[in-house]
């Protein structure tokens, strides 16, 4: 019956959430959950239906829910307890760069403290990376950091998603050519996040040519090996990040 159970569409109380072929009866039901938490829908410090009650609702296996549930833990979305059940844990304990919980906060809305967290993060982190790529960079990374530029330049505005993706290969082409390499594992964690925030930023840009200009100061300070000019410059452009994600998400409020 297990087997049976898995093979048809996945439902919860006889309404569909995964289509068979698409996802897995483990993956569809992990991505709901996520998104019922995420979302508000299951309150944080609420308490989720017994095992029993689950099983029986989305027609799964113990298995597969109990499954769902590691994962959900391991994404700091809810606690189990033996006597208490299964409780949502707040805001603080989820991994927001996880790709699934990325995706579905991307998905159902702008959260403000999201962004600017992660603007934050990078006024710290990037003008750094940006002066040890002035003083460390070697002649392959300045080649990868002046082709996202160039890609930047050619996009302009006419391709939004080009001009975003060419955007977050030249921050982190800089972050790659300062050879830390805690910088460069920050960067691959928050990749997803970066591209995010770029094409938020990028659609409220009131000018693409200043932007060019703001990146070209980064770059050129970056090959002249001037690391304190490449730290400015960086602060500048980071600065007019922060600028815009304000007036994006002011427009997204009214």
């Amino acid at each position: 019956m297990a087997g049976a159970r898995t093979a048809r569409t996945l439902t919860e109380d006889g309404d569909p959430i995964a289509a068979r072929g698409k996802r897995s009866v483990r993956e569809a039901l992990l991505h709901h959950f996520v998104e019922k938490i995420v979302s508000g829908e299951m309150a944080e410090g609420s308490t989720l239906p017994n095992e029993a009650e689950l099983t029986e609702r989305f027609g799964v296996s113990r298995t597969s829910l109990r499954e769902a549930m590691q994962y959900l833990s391991a994404l700091g979305l809810v606690r189990s307890r033996t006597r208490a059940g299964t409780t949502v844990l707040p805001r603080e304990n989820w991994n927001y760069l996880d790709p699934l919980v990325l995706d579905v906060l991307l998905s159902i809305g702008t959260d403000e403290n999201f962004y600017m967290s992660l603007i934050d993060a990078r006024q710290l982190l990037e003008p750094a990376a940006a002066a040890h790529a002035a003083a460390n960079a070697t002649a392959r990374q300045l080649y990868q950091i002046s082709k996202a530029f160039e890609d930047m330049v050619e996009a302009n505005s006419r391709d939004n998603e080009a001009w975003s993706r060419a955007d977050l290969e030249f921050h982190t082409a800089i972050i790659d050519a300062s050879g830390n390499w805690v910088y460069r594992q920050f960067a691959s964690a928050i990749r997803a996040a970066l591209l995010a925030s770029f094409r938020l930023t990028n659609r409220a840009s009131q000018s693409h040519e200043q932007a060019i200009l703001k990146h070209q100061d980064v770059l050129e300070a970056i090959r002249m090996r001037r690391p304190e000019a490449a730290r400015h410059a960086m602060e500048q452009l980071i600065g007019v990040a922060r600028s815009e994600i304000t007036d994006a998400l002011r427009k997204v409020r009214v």
